[in-house]
Protein backbone atom coordinates (compact mmCIF):
# COMPACT_ATOMS: atom_id res chain seq x y z
CA UNK A 1 0.00 0.00 0.00
CA UNK A 2 2.49 2.30 0.62
CA UNK A 3 4.65 2.05 -2.37
CA UNK A 4 1.14 2.40 -4.45
CA UNK A 5 0.62 5.51 -2.48
CA UNK A 6 4.13 7.16 -3.26
CA UNK A 7 4.07 6.01 -6.97
CA UNK A 8 0.29 8.00 -6.95
CA UNK A 9 1.39 10.98 -5.01
CA UNK A 10 4.60 11.02 -7.88
CA UNK A 11 2.08 10.64 -10.91
CA UNK A 12 -0.10 13.24 -9.03
CA UNK A 13 3.26 15.85 -9.07
CA UNK A 14 3.93 14.70 -12.64
CA UNK A 15 0.53 16.37 -14.18
CA UNK A 16 0.68 19.13 -12.01
CA UNK A 17 4.39 19.69 -13.27
CA UNK A 18 3.16 18.91 -17.05
CA UNK A 19 0.38 21.49 -16.52
CA UNK A 20 2.14 24.34 -15.29
CA UNK A 21 4.90 23.86 -17.60
CA UNK A 22 1.61 24.25 -20.22
CA UNK A 23 0.20 26.91 -18.68
CA UNK A 24 3.15 28.48 -18.50
CA UNK A 25 4.12 28.60 -22.54
CA UNK A 26 0.53 29.45 -22.94
CA UNK A 27 1.04 33.13 -21.98
CA UNK A 28 3.79 33.26 -24.35
CA UNK A 29 1.39 31.74 -26.83
CA UNK A 30 -1.33 33.67 -26.24
CA UNK A 31 0.16 37.34 -26.07
CA UNK A 32 2.20 36.28 -29.09
CA UNK A 33 -0.79 36.02 -31.38
CA UNK A 34 -2.34 38.90 -29.65
CA UNK A 35 0.43 40.64 -31.13
CA UNK A 36 0.48 39.13 -35.02
CA UNK A 37 3.50 36.92 -34.01
CA UNK A 38 3.66 33.22 -36.00
CA UNK A 39 4.17 30.72 -33.57
CA UNK A 40 5.27 27.49 -35.40
CA UNK A 41 5.15 25.69 -32.10
CA UNK A 42 3.89 24.83 -29.18
CA UNK A 43 5.84 22.09 -27.30
CA UNK A 44 5.77 20.42 -23.54
CA UNK A 45 8.37 18.61 -22.60
CA UNK A 46 11.56 18.36 -25.02
CA UNK A 47 13.35 15.86 -26.95
CA UNK A 48 11.45 13.34 -29.40
CA UNK A 49 7.88 13.87 -29.97
CA UNK A 50 5.22 11.51 -28.25
CA UNK A 51 2.41 13.45 -29.57
CA UNK A 52 1.68 16.63 -31.76
CA UNK A 53 -1.35 17.84 -33.41
CA UNK A 54 -1.14 20.80 -36.13
CA UNK A 55 -4.45 23.56 -35.91
CA UNK A 56 -4.25 26.65 -38.08
CA UNK A 57 -0.69 27.49 -38.27
CA UNK A 58 0.67 26.52 -35.16
CA UNK A 59 1.84 22.75 -33.72
CA UNK A 60 1.08 21.70 -30.72
CA UNK A 61 2.45 18.44 -28.59
CA UNK A 62 3.76 16.48 -25.94
CA UNK A 63 7.71 15.66 -25.74
CA UNK A 64 9.40 12.46 -24.12
CA UNK A 65 11.22 14.79 -21.15
CA UNK A 66 8.85 16.52 -19.24
CA UNK A 67 11.62 19.32 -17.77
CA UNK A 68 10.42 22.06 -19.50
CA UNK A 69 9.00 23.43 -22.65
CA UNK A 70 8.90 25.98 -25.22
CA UNK A 71 7.03 28.18 -28.21
CA UNK A 72 9.53 28.48 -31.35
CA UNK A 73 8.06 32.51 -32.83
CA UNK A 74 9.45 33.34 -35.83
CA UNK A 75 12.31 36.45 -35.84
CA UNK A 76 13.16 36.29 -32.28
CA UNK A 77 16.39 38.34 -33.33
CA UNK A 78 17.18 40.34 -35.90
CA UNK A 79 18.84 40.15 -39.05
CA UNK A 80 22.77 40.61 -39.33
CA UNK A 81 24.28 44.18 -39.82
CA UNK A 82 24.05 43.86 -43.70
CA UNK A 83 20.24 43.04 -43.34
CA UNK A 84 20.29 39.42 -44.15
CA UNK A 85 21.58 35.87 -41.78
CA UNK A 86 25.30 36.40 -42.02
CA UNK A 87 27.44 33.23 -43.62
CA UNK A 88 28.33 30.95 -41.20
CA UNK A 89 31.99 32.00 -39.44
CA UNK A 90 34.88 29.91 -38.51
CA UNK A 91 35.02 31.92 -34.88
CA UNK A 92 33.12 29.65 -32.30
CA UNK A 93 31.71 32.61 -30.47
CA UNK A 94 30.18 34.41 -33.99
CA UNK A 95 28.99 30.62 -34.75
CA UNK A 96 27.05 30.44 -31.72
CA UNK A 97 25.84 34.52 -32.78
CA UNK A 98 25.26 33.21 -36.39
CA UNK A 99 23.48 29.79 -35.24
CA UNK A 100 21.17 31.67 -32.86
CA UNK A 101 20.04 34.24 -36.14
CA UNK A 102 19.52 31.50 -38.31
CA UNK A 103 17.54 29.34 -35.96
CA UNK A 104 15.12 32.68 -35.42
CA UNK A 105 14.29 33.07 -39.28
CA UNK A 106 13.32 29.14 -39.26
CA UNK A 107 10.15 28.16 -41.14
CA UNK A 108 10.24 32.05 -42.70
CA UNK A 109 7.46 32.25 -45.28
CA UNK A 110 6.16 34.64 -47.36
CA UNK A 111 4.13 37.27 -45.12
CA UNK A 112 6.54 36.87 -42.51
CA UNK A 113 8.33 40.42 -42.88
CA UNK A 114 5.69 41.44 -40.92
CA UNK A 115 5.05 39.13 -38.31
CA UNK A 116 8.65 38.76 -37.03
CA UNK A 117 9.08 38.92 -32.99
CA UNK A 118 11.84 41.47 -33.35
CA UNK A 119 9.88 44.13 -34.94
CA UNK A 120 7.17 44.49 -32.48
CA UNK A 121 7.54 47.43 -30.00
CA UNK A 122 9.31 46.85 -26.68
CA UNK A 123 6.76 46.92 -24.77
CA UNK A 124 4.87 44.39 -26.64
CA UNK A 125 8.33 41.81 -26.39
CA UNK A 126 8.66 42.31 -22.85
CA UNK A 127 4.11 41.28 -22.30
CA UNK A 128 4.70 38.34 -24.57
CA UNK A 129 7.87 36.98 -22.52
CA UNK A 130 6.64 38.29 -18.83
CA UNK A 131 3.16 36.63 -19.94
CA UNK A 132 4.58 32.99 -19.26
CA UNK A 133 6.39 34.08 -15.57
CA UNK A 134 3.11 35.81 -14.88
CA UNK A 135 1.13 32.72 -16.00
CA UNK A 136 3.25 30.66 -13.07
CA UNK A 137 2.84 33.31 -10.45
CA UNK A 138 -1.13 33.74 -10.84
CA UNK A 139 -1.53 29.55 -10.94
CA UNK A 140 1.23 30.02 -7.55
CA UNK A 141 -1.23 33.00 -5.63
CA UNK A 142 -4.42 30.85 -6.72
CA UNK A 143 -3.78 27.84 -5.27
CA UNK A 144 -1.77 29.27 -1.85
CA UNK A 145 -4.41 31.45 -1.61
CA UNK A 146 -7.35 28.85 -2.29
CA UNK A 147 -5.74 25.88 -0.11
CA UNK A 148 -5.58 28.71 3.26
CA UNK A 149 -9.04 30.04 2.59
CA UNK A 150 -10.38 26.05 2.23
CA UNK A 151 -8.33 23.90 3.29
CA UNK A 152 -6.12 26.22 6.56
CA UNK A 153 -2.99 25.79 6.96
CA UNK A 154 -1.16 24.05 10.17
CA UNK A 155 -0.30 27.43 12.25
CA UNK A 156 0.15 28.31 16.12
CA UNK A 157 -2.77 28.99 17.79
CA UNK A 158 -4.16 31.11 20.93
CA UNK A 159 -4.31 28.05 22.86
CA UNK A 160 -2.02 26.56 25.11
CA UNK A 161 -0.05 23.68 24.05
CA UNK A 162 1.90 23.88 27.72
CA UNK A 163 2.81 25.97 30.33
CA UNK A 164 6.29 27.35 31.32
CA UNK A 165 7.36 26.23 34.86
CA UNK A 166 9.75 28.81 35.22
CA UNK A 167 11.06 31.70 34.18
CA UNK A 168 14.43 30.85 31.67
CA UNK A 169 16.19 33.10 29.25
CA UNK A 170 15.54 31.58 25.92
CA UNK A 171 19.12 31.23 24.94
CA UNK A 172 19.45 29.20 28.15
CA UNK A 173 21.75 25.52 27.31
CA UNK A 174 18.63 24.10 29.39
CA UNK A 175 14.73 24.07 29.97
CA UNK A 176 14.48 22.45 33.23
CA UNK A 177 14.08 25.11 36.54
CA UNK A 178 17.13 26.00 38.94
CA UNK A 179 16.72 26.13 41.99
CA UNK A 180 16.24 29.54 42.51
CA UNK A 181 14.02 30.29 39.24
CA UNK A 182 10.85 32.40 39.86
CA UNK A 183 7.72 30.62 38.38
CA UNK A 184 6.21 31.67 35.59
CA UNK A 185 3.81 34.53 35.00
CA UNK A 186 1.79 32.21 33.33
CA UNK A 187 1.69 29.05 35.87
CA UNK A 188 1.21 31.69 38.88
CA UNK A 189 -1.65 33.42 37.31
CA UNK A 190 -3.26 29.74 37.02
CA UNK A 191 -2.69 28.98 32.79
CA UNK A 192 -3.77 25.21 32.10
CA UNK A 193 -2.71 23.63 29.02
CA UNK A 194 -5.98 23.08 26.68
CA UNK A 195 -6.88 27.23 27.73
CA UNK A 196 -7.95 29.41 24.64
CA UNK A 197 -7.14 32.86 24.98
CA UNK A 198 -9.88 34.96 23.83
CA UNK A 199 -8.40 38.66 25.07
CA UNK A 200 -5.03 39.93 26.58
CA UNK A 201 -5.28 42.80 28.08
CA UNK A 202 -8.58 44.01 27.32
CA UNK A 203 -8.14 43.70 23.32
CA UNK A 204 -8.94 40.24 21.71
CA UNK A 205 -6.84 38.20 20.43
CA UNK A 206 -8.45 36.32 17.57
CA UNK A 207 -4.85 34.92 16.25
CA UNK A 208 -1.43 33.86 17.16
CA UNK A 209 0.58 36.67 15.45
CA UNK A 210 -2.15 39.03 17.54
CA UNK A 211 -1.65 37.35 21.02
CA UNK A 212 2.50 37.05 20.94
CA UNK A 213 2.50 40.80 19.51
CA UNK A 214 0.11 42.06 22.84
CA UNK A 215 2.63 39.43 25.03
CA UNK A 216 5.78 41.45 23.72
CA UNK A 217 4.66 44.47 24.18
CA UNK A 218 3.58 44.12 27.72
CA UNK A 219 5.26 44.05 31.19
CA UNK A 220 3.71 44.32 34.57
CA UNK A 221 -0.31 43.36 35.52
CA UNK A 222 -2.38 42.26 32.82
CA UNK A 223 -5.62 40.24 32.33
CA UNK A 224 -6.43 37.05 30.46
CA UNK A 225 -9.60 35.47 29.52
CA UNK A 226 -9.78 32.59 28.50
CA UNK A 227 -12.69 29.83 27.54
CA UNK A 228 -11.86 26.88 29.75
CA UNK A 229 -14.06 23.78 29.28
CA UNK A 230 -17.06 25.83 27.53
CA UNK A 231 -16.74 28.48 30.34
CA UNK A 232 -14.98 31.80 29.96
CA UNK A 233 -12.73 32.52 33.21
CA UNK A 234 -10.46 35.78 33.97
CA UNK A 235 -6.60 35.39 34.98
CA UNK A 236 -4.82 38.04 36.41
CA UNK A 237 -1.19 37.85 35.38
CA UNK A 238 2.13 39.78 36.28
CA UNK A 239 4.36 39.68 33.24
CA UNK A 240 7.96 40.10 32.99
CA UNK A 241 11.01 41.42 30.64
CA UNK A 242 12.76 38.12 29.98
CA UNK A 243 14.88 37.12 26.54
CA UNK A 244 12.92 35.37 24.16
CA UNK A 245 13.33 34.20 20.25
CA UNK A 246 13.05 37.13 18.21
CA UNK A 247 10.01 37.01 15.56
CA UNK A 248 9.59 37.16 12.70
CA UNK A 249 6.77 39.01 12.41
CA UNK A 250 4.32 36.32 10.85
CA UNK A 251 4.32 34.20 14.46
CA UNK A 252 7.40 32.18 14.05
CA UNK A 253 10.73 32.70 15.44
CA UNK A 254 14.49 34.04 13.83
CA UNK A 255 16.84 31.32 14.79
CA UNK A 256 19.13 31.60 16.80
CA UNK A 257 18.40 35.68 17.73
CA UNK A 258 16.76 36.52 21.01
CA UNK A 259 15.59 39.79 22.23
CA UNK A 260 14.39 41.29 25.10
CA UNK A 261 10.56 41.50 25.60
CA UNK A 262 7.38 40.96 27.73
CA UNK A 263 7.10 37.55 28.56
CA UNK A 264 3.70 35.19 29.94
CA UNK A 265 5.70 32.01 29.74
CA UNK A 266 3.60 29.22 27.64
CA UNK A 267 3.50 27.54 24.37
CA UNK A 268 0.36 27.73 21.68
CA UNK A 269 -0.55 24.56 20.25
CA UNK A 270 0.03 23.63 16.88
CA UNK A 271 -3.78 23.04 14.50
CA UNK A 272 -5.35 23.54 11.13
CA UNK A 273 -6.81 26.64 10.91
CA UNK A 274 -8.50 28.51 7.61
CA UNK A 275 -7.35 31.99 6.86
CA UNK A 276 -9.35 34.98 6.01
CA UNK A 277 -8.01 36.56 2.36
CA UNK A 278 -6.16 39.38 4.01
CA UNK A 279 -3.98 36.55 6.02
CA UNK A 280 -3.73 34.63 3.01
CA UNK A 281 -2.13 37.64 0.78
CA UNK A 282 -0.32 38.40 3.94
CA UNK A 283 1.54 35.23 4.03
CA UNK A 284 2.04 35.04 0.11
CA UNK A 285 3.83 38.02 0.53
CA UNK A 286 6.11 36.17 2.88
CA UNK A 287 6.93 33.36 0.77
CA UNK A 288 7.41 35.44 -2.42
CA UNK A 289 10.29 37.46 -0.09
CA UNK A 290 11.11 33.96 1.31
CA UNK A 291 11.43 32.81 -2.18
CA UNK A 292 13.64 35.31 -3.38
CA UNK A 293 15.87 35.47 -0.34
CA UNK A 294 16.63 31.90 -1.49
CA UNK A 295 17.35 32.57 -4.62
CA UNK A 296 19.86 35.27 -3.80
CA UNK A 297 21.13 32.55 -1.18
CA UNK A 298 21.47 29.52 -3.90
CA UNK A 299 25.41 30.21 -4.44
CA UNK A 300 26.10 30.15 -1.07
CA UNK A 301 24.65 26.88 -0.43
CA UNK A 302 26.40 24.84 -3.24
CA UNK A 303 29.01 23.70 -1.07
CA UNK A 304 26.53 21.70 0.81
CA UNK A 305 24.61 20.77 -1.95
CA UNK A 306 28.31 19.00 -3.04
CA UNK A 307 28.64 18.10 0.29
CA UNK A 308 25.16 15.93 0.58
CA UNK A 309 25.68 14.45 -3.17
CA UNK A 310 29.45 13.33 -2.39
CA UNK A 311 30.72 13.59 0.90
CA UNK A 312 27.40 11.92 2.54
CA UNK A 313 26.75 15.38 4.59
CA UNK A 314 23.14 15.84 6.10
CA UNK A 315 21.00 17.20 3.70
CA UNK A 316 19.71 20.62 5.17
CA UNK A 317 15.49 21.33 5.07
CA UNK A 318 16.33 24.87 2.56
CA UNK A 319 18.52 22.71 0.67
CA UNK A 320 17.52 23.12 -3.45
CA UNK A 321 15.48 21.06 -4.79
CA UNK A 322 14.99 20.07 -8.32
CA UNK A 323 11.91 17.85 -10.16
CA UNK A 324 13.34 14.57 -9.23
CA UNK A 325 13.31 15.78 -5.57
CA UNK A 326 9.99 17.18 -5.20
CA UNK A 327 8.15 14.39 -7.46
CA UNK A 328 9.84 12.04 -4.16
CA UNK A 329 8.15 14.64 -1.87
CA UNK A 330 5.21 14.53 -3.79
CA UNK A 331 5.24 10.38 -3.18
CA UNK A 332 5.98 10.84 0.10
CA UNK A 333 3.13 13.18 0.84
CA UNK A 334 0.23 10.58 0.24
CA UNK A 335 2.01 8.62 3.27
CA UNK A 336 1.79 11.28 5.67
CA UNK A 337 -0.22 10.20 8.87
CA UNK A 338 -2.07 13.09 8.30
CA UNK A 339 -6.37 13.27 7.36
CA UNK A 340 -6.33 12.70 3.49
CA UNK A 341 -7.45 16.26 2.87
CA UNK A 342 -4.12 17.98 4.30
CA UNK A 343 -2.51 15.37 1.81
CA UNK A 344 -4.29 17.05 -0.64
CA UNK A 345 -3.33 20.22 0.61
CA UNK A 346 -0.21 19.57 1.16
CA UNK A 347 0.22 18.41 -2.47
CA UNK A 348 -1.56 21.16 -3.92
CA UNK A 349 1.17 23.41 -1.89
CA UNK A 350 3.87 21.60 -3.51
CA UNK A 351 2.60 22.12 -6.83
CA UNK A 352 2.03 25.86 -5.89
CA UNK A 353 5.49 26.48 -4.59
CA UNK A 354 7.17 25.38 -8.16
CA UNK A 355 5.26 27.69 -9.81
CA UNK A 356 6.34 30.43 -7.54
CA UNK A 357 9.95 29.16 -7.89
CA UNK A 358 9.64 29.01 -11.89
CA UNK A 359 8.46 32.55 -11.92
CA UNK A 360 11.17 33.72 -9.94
CA UNK A 361 13.95 32.00 -11.50
CA UNK A 362 12.79 33.06 -15.22
CA UNK A 363 12.66 36.79 -14.20
CA UNK A 364 16.58 36.41 -13.94
CA UNK A 365 17.63 38.95 -16.33
CA UNK A 366 19.88 36.55 -18.10
CA UNK A 367 19.72 34.43 -21.29
CA UNK A 368 18.48 32.39 -21.96
CA UNK A 369 15.77 32.77 -19.78
CA UNK A 370 12.88 35.31 -20.20
CA UNK A 371 13.92 38.01 -18.18
CA UNK A 372 17.14 37.91 -20.34
CA UNK A 373 14.67 38.78 -23.18
CA UNK A 374 12.92 40.80 -21.19
CA UNK A 375 15.93 43.23 -20.36
CA UNK A 376 17.20 43.07 -24.10
CA UNK A 377 14.01 44.76 -25.01
CA UNK A 378 14.04 47.52 -21.95
CA UNK A 379 17.12 47.80 -23.09
CA UNK A 380 16.44 48.68 -26.52
CA UNK A 381 13.02 51.27 -25.14
CA UNK A 382 16.05 52.89 -23.55
CA UNK A 383 18.59 53.41 -26.05
CA UNK A 384 15.10 54.35 -28.71
CA UNK A 385 14.00 57.23 -26.15
CA UNK A 386 17.62 58.31 -25.41
CA UNK A 387 18.58 58.41 -29.10
CA UNK A 388 14.77 60.40 -29.51
CA UNK A 389 15.61 62.88 -26.57
CA UNK A 390 18.99 63.87 -28.32
CA UNK A 391 17.87 64.08 -31.75
CA UNK A 392 19.82 61.19 -32.86
CA UNK A 393 19.38 58.82 -35.70
CA UNK A 394 17.24 55.75 -34.56
CA UNK A 395 19.63 52.68 -33.29
CA UNK A 396 17.20 50.10 -34.60
CA UNK A 397 16.42 46.93 -32.61
CA UNK A 398 18.88 45.69 -29.83
CA UNK A 399 20.39 42.83 -31.27
CA UNK A 400 19.77 40.15 -28.53
CA UNK A 401 22.18 37.24 -30.52
CA UNK A 402 25.31 39.03 -29.67
CA UNK A 403 24.43 38.43 -26.13
CA UNK A 404 24.05 34.32 -26.85
CA UNK A 405 27.70 33.49 -26.23
CA UNK A 406 26.69 35.05 -22.38
CA UNK A 407 23.74 32.84 -23.11
CA UNK A 408 25.89 29.75 -23.41
CA UNK A 409 27.68 29.84 -20.40
CA UNK A 410 24.92 30.84 -18.25
CA UNK A 411 23.10 27.57 -19.83
CA UNK A 412 26.41 25.65 -19.17
CA UNK A 413 26.05 26.42 -15.26
CA UNK A 414 22.34 25.96 -15.10
CA UNK A 415 23.28 22.42 -16.40
CA UNK A 416 26.07 21.50 -14.21
CA UNK A 417 23.81 22.99 -11.02
CA UNK A 418 20.54 20.96 -12.37
CA UNK A 419 22.88 17.53 -12.72
CA UNK A 420 24.63 18.30 -8.88
CA UNK A 421 20.87 18.88 -7.51
CA UNK A 422 19.82 15.56 -9.32
CA UNK A 423 22.32 13.42 -7.53
CA UNK A 424 21.85 14.87 -4.42
CA UNK A 425 18.15 14.44 -4.95
CA UNK A 426 18.77 10.67 -5.34
CA UNK A 427 21.65 9.83 -2.91
CA UNK A 428 20.95 12.08 -0.50
CA UNK A 429 16.95 13.78 -0.86
CA UNK A 430 15.45 15.74 1.00
CA UNK A 431 12.39 14.10 3.58
CA UNK A 432 9.38 15.12 4.62
CA UNK A 433 8.31 14.46 7.63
Amino acid sequence: MTTLMTVLGIVVFAVGLLFSIAWHELGHLSTAKLFGIRVPQYMVGFGPTIFSRKKGETEYGVKAVPLGGYIRMIGMFPPGDDGRIAARSTSPWRGMIEDARSAAFEELKPGDETRLFYTRQPWKRVVVMFAGPFMNLVLAVGIFVGVMMTFGVNTQTTTVGSVSECVVAASSATDTCPKDAKDSPAKAAGLRPGDRIVSFGGHRTPDWDTLQRHIRETTGPATLTVERDGALKVLHADLIRNQVAKSDGSGGYVEGEYVYAGFLGFTPASGVVQQSFGQSLDRMGTMVRDGVDSLIDLPAKIPDLWNAAFGGGERKEDSPMGVVGAARVGGDVFNLDIPPEQQVATMLFLVAGFNLSLFLFNMLPLLPLDGGHIAGALWESVRRHTARLFRRPDPGPFDVARLMPIAYVVAGIFICFTLLVLVADVVNPVKIT
